[in-house]
């Protein structure tokens, strides 16, 4: 409903109040009626297009509507300023898939915009409305930063109108949230500041609902710009402090993995020395757990009768006859030789009947030093030696 339908149904209920003996009795119906019918035709448009005015900066104001209530259809915009003598049509329109949604128009100053959208003949809305209750002031340009040891000072340029509120946020890389503060005037000090961090500045402006009302737009932040030790930075990364914590933690962790291998080294070489390991007899006793499963009396059988067999093999391979050792025995007068045999190997009665002087038994000989060698004894005088 618009303001002049819903003054006009306050000034028929008053009357209706103050004179209710005068009013016919049909009155309170008519006055019901009345209001659906403002409503109907009043308010109703409005909310379908749901208009929408922005005032940039007063340089610049766009309005514009809901197109998707009338698809297909170029709906046609008429305004007039206050200081425009006649009604104009829009000539510089907002297009949505082709059709008309929004126009642009110039501004100077803070003026009266009456305009009305028109679907062909018929009218859909008419509207009044002064141009700065729907202001957004231009972003606040060239910020100046001044640093007062823990304090920095931001200046810029003030807009050409008055009533407004610069806002500066600030946050260092620390911070989670910006922290704000406002001045009527771009102009603004901030304190408790570390001039060995890195800050983020951001600035904006706002007007003062007093004077606007509750309809307008903060401006747009301007660019954030870093300032740290009183200088202009690109970026507020550490690029110093950043590959220093990497070595340190680095080296951190690798400590760590050394000491931690050294002594889970050391506990098993301590559990190795208290706790030896038992060995395994299975490659101990070969056969126990393959061919008597672990039957040890069993298995002891079986290797006593392959070593008895063993021994009885031996001892029934031929005997090879070996040559036959002859020791010298030099004396001063004669030369004296010694035939011996193998004591694996004893002599047969042809070989003891033989006269042949290599196969004579072994006599010991009297008067002499025995000498072992070989398995062989020998007897040895003062004044003799031995020849192999």
């Amino acid at each position: 409903m618009s303001h002049d339908g819903t003054a006009l149904l306050l000034t028929l209920s008053c009357v209706c109040a103050t004179m209710w003996t005068a009013c016919l009795p049909w009155a309170p119906a008519a006055l019901f009626l009345l209001a659906d019918v403002i409503v109907s035709e009043d308010s109703t448009p409005e909310a379908a297009l749901h208009p929408q005015i922005i005032n940039f900066n007063f340089e610049v104001v766009q309005v514009t509507w809901n197109a998707s209530k009338y698809p297909g259809t170029n709906l046609t915009f008429l305004y007039k300023l206050s200081s425009d003598e006649t009604s104009s049509q829009c000539s510089n329109y907002i297009l949505q898939q082709s059709h008309t949604a929004g126009c642009f128009l110039e501004a100077k100053k803070d003026e009266i915009l009456c305009f009305s959208i028109t679907n062909g003949t018929h009218l859909l809305l008419t509207k009044c409305q002064w141009i700065s209750a729907y202001l957004k002031p231009s972003s606040p340009k060239d910020l100046n930063f001044q640093w007062h040891q823990e304090a920095i000072t931001v200046t810029c340029s003030d807009l050409p109108y008055k009533r407004l509120l610069y806002e500066i946020q600030y946050k260092s890389m620390f911070d989670t949230e910006w922290q704000s503060k406002e001045g009527e005037t771009c102009n603004i000090t901030t304190d408790g500041l570390d001039a060995e961090k890195c800050y983020f500045f951001r600035a904006r402006v706002k007007t003062m609902e007093s004077s606007y009302g509750p309809d307008t737009y903060p401006s747009d932040w301007s660019e954030v710009t870093h300032q740290q030790r009183g200088q202009l930075r690109d970026s507020c990364q550490e690029k110093k402090l950043f590959p220093k914590f990497i070595l340190i933690s680095g080296t951190v962790a690798l400590l760590t993995v050394f000491l931690l291998l050294l002594s889970l080294w050391k506990v098993w070489r301590v559990k190795k020395l208290l706790m030896p390991t038992v060995p395994d007899p299975k490659f101990t006793f070969p056969g126990l757990f393959e061919s008597h499963q672990g039957n040890f009396q069993e298995w002891i059988k079986d290797t006593q009768n392959v070593a008895h067999v063993n021994k009885l093999e031996a001892a029934e391979q031929e005997c090879i006859p070996e040559d036959a050792l002859v020791v010298h025995l030099v004396k001063n007068e004669a030369e004296t030789a010694i035939v011996t045999t193998s004591p694996l190997c004893p002599q047969t009665e042809e070989e003891e009947a033989s006269g042949d002087p290599s196969q004579l038994p072994f006599r010991p000989m009297h008067g002499g030093e025995m000498v072992s060698l070989g398995g062989f004894t020998f007897v040895m005088s003062d004044n003799s030696y031995i020849t192999l």
